[in-house]
C-alpha cells in the first residue's frame, strides 16, 4: 500500500517526532510508513485521518493486485 504521509506532513511544516507524539507511537513508526516498510493498522489509519482533518482514502492509497489476463 503506498502513501502521502511524508507528503502531506512536509507540507505542513510537522517533523516525524512531532507527528509520532500526537499520535502516541514511535518516531521510528512514522518513518517505516512513510517508506512503506509498515502497513498502519485500521485504527492507526484512522488517527492519521483524524489528525490530518482528511479522509483515509486520502493518505493511504490501495492498489489491488490485477488478475492476469493470461490466467482466465
Amino acid at each position: 500500500m503506498k502513501n502521502r504521509l511524508e507528503e502531506i506532513r512536509k507540507k505542513l511544516g510537522i517533523k516525524q517526532e512531532e507527528l509520532a507524539d500526537k499520535l502516541e507511537v514511535s518516531r521510528q513508526t512514522i518513518g517505516s510508513l512513510e517508506n512503506g516498510r509498515y502497513n498502519p493498522s485500521i485504527i492507526l489509519a484512522f488517527k492519521i485521518a483524524r489528525f490530518f482533518e482528511m479522509n483515509i482514502e486520502d493518505i493511504f492509497i490501495y492498489e489491488e493486485e490485477r488478475e492476469n489476463e493470461n490466467d482466465r
